[in-house]
């Protein structure tokens, strides 16, 4: 994949098309196959088909490169010191709170609008949804910001220890540096993703990923003239998010049909309500879920820098363990987003059920990695042996709940595509708040289970949230969300928001 060279991903798709599926104008959409008698040999090929689009669609070495931007900051403070990688897991926490789950909560509202807006006959409104959500989050980033420069006392009123309250509020402050290109980053990501251009994170982070490694080398660990220490961290970060936003801009202006792109005028400026509506569900379903993560993050620095540090570990490793389920709740929500806008609600039943049983497959295989290098796991992070005594022996949770919430990951992805992100919002909710965190907590320190007890509430929790969403996945009334998608597009509206619809047969059978 050598510079800005790529295939597109219809024309890699289209090679691995039966003939009776393929089509001149959209590979990837074929035709809606007449209704009557379908053979089950005919569902297991369009089954096949499904699974190989999941496949190419590039975006699991995508999101494992992107989140190495993450991986190695820590690592890279985890090697400086045990309080370090304290205050480095305490300053993700804040910053996971405060604005990332609100930018990824916001932009996941454009999962319910971009897809189906490229395969409708208004692809321009793809540009105009894409500018209306940069003045959303920038509007969003000030509050942001202001929490983020004043971390430092805010962390020290919450009661957490002077020294790395000092160090969580200085990694926020020059970590605020990086929200211009975090918000256009993810904007533009999707944008091109609604197009079908799976290829541009990939080729993007393939260039940040190892300038990212080398910032952090050069900032952190690099000679004198260069070494800043802690505070290099986040400045390479921040320089790496810039970059991967300049790349993305530069790309979708030199490589990218304009087919989707809408003037910037008056319109720009109005609809955002929409996107304040849909983006508080997104929010609500995302957020929901990463504070509950974080919470726990904070309930473990009670039992001090080992237990904080070891929760770091385990966070780390199970949001990489996370991304490939994750990128195939991606590439779900813009297929089944793409296939809705071009009104074949029958491949779209399809093409979730399959993605589904793909998260499944993968997560298992990587619970058993997980199991098999368990003892030895955390000296990836930290030499510390009470730290890896530690991670170890909560390890086995974090690899058997690696399964469902792969599931979960999909499931997801089909509610933004739907619109549902109110529905996702209300079973993560109840999952977390009502059954995840009590259980942990009480088990953390009325059963003084410790960092253990926090990990069994939420193993708790995610078997909860799988079930309730695999259930309203699997009770869509396919029709009606082609119906609602045309009615998202045409009026600007959020669409059945926490509603699943009819059930019955028809919920079954699009």
């Amino acid at each position: 994949m050598g510079g800005l060279l790529t295939f597109e991903i219809s024309g890699i798709v289209a090679r691995h098309l039966p003939p009776s599926m393929s089509t001149e104008a959209a590979p990837l959409l074929p035709t809606q196959i007449e209704q009557g008698d379908i053979s089950i040999w005919h569902n297991i090929n369009e089954i096949i088909y499904e699974a190989k689009v999941s496949c190419l669609y590039p975006v699991r070495r995508a999101q494992i490169l992107e989140y190495s931007l993450i991986f190695v900051s820590a690592v890279s403070l985890g090697h400086l010191s045990t309080e370090a990688l304290a205050a480095s897991s305490l300053s993700s926490i804040t910053a996971t709170v405060t604005g990332l789950s609100v930018v990824h909560g916001f932009a996941s509202a454009l999962d319910s609008l971009l897809p189906q807006a490229w395969t409708s006959d208004q692809p321009e409104k793809v540009g105009l949804w894409a500018q209306r959500m940069v003045i959303v989050m920038f509007i969003n980033a000030l509050p942001i910001a202001a929490i983020w420069l004043n971390a430092e006392s805010i962390l020290l009123r919450l009661g957490q220890e002077e020294n790395i309250a000092h160090l969580a509020g200085l990694y926020l402050r020059w970590f605020t540096l990086s929200l211009p290109g975090l918000i256009i980053g993810v904007v533009a990501r999707r944008y091109l993703q609604a197009q079908e251009n799976m290829h541009a994170q990939t080729i993007v982070m393939t260039f940040i990923a190892p300038a990212n490694l080398f910032f952090n080398w050069l900032l952190v660990w690099g000679p004198p003239s260069f070494r800043l220490g802690f505070v290099g961290a986040p400045i390479a970060s921040s320089i790496s998010f810039t970059l991967s936003a300049a790349i993305y801009v530069v790309y979708a202006c030199l490589f990218v049909s304009k087919k989707a792109w809408h003037p910037i005028g008056r319109q720009t400026f109005q609809g955002l309500g929409t996107l304040y509506r849909l983006g508080l569900s997104g929010t609500g379903q995302i957020a929901s879920e990463w504070w509950s993560w974080e919470f726990l993050g904070l309930m473990s620095s009670r039992f001090g820098a080992t237990s904080l540090a070891a929760q770091s570990v385990l966070l780390v490793s199970a949001s990489v363990a996370f991304q490939t389920p994750y990128s195939l709740g991606v590439s779900v929500a813009v297929r089944v987003g793409n296939l809705l806008g071009s009104g074949d609600a029958r491949r779209a039943k399809i093409a979730a059920e399959t993605a589904i049983g793909m998260s499944i497959i993968t997560a298992l295989a990587m619970s058993t990695i997980i199991m098999a290098f368990r003892e030895s796991w955390s000296f990836m992070f930290n030499k510390d042996t009470e730290v890896a005594q530690l991670v170890a022996s909560v390890l086995p949770l974090l690899a058997m709940f690696q399964v469902v919430d792969g599931a979960t990951a999909v499931t997801d992805g089909v509610l933004r595509a739907t619109g549902r992100l109110g529905l996702g919002a209300m079973v993560n909710i109840t999952a977390y708040y009502c059954i995840g965190i009590p259980l942990g907590l009480y088990l953390a320190f009325w059963k003084n289970m410790e960092l253990k007890g926090l990990w069994v509430g939420i193993t708790a929790a995610i078997f909860y949230a799988a079930s309730a969403s695999m259930y309203a996945v699997s009770r869509t009334v396919w029709r009606k969300e082609v119906e609602n998608a045309v009615q998202r597009l045409k009026h600007g509206q959020e669409g059945r928001l926490g509603q699943q619809g009819q059930q019955g047969q028809q919920g079954l059978e699009p």
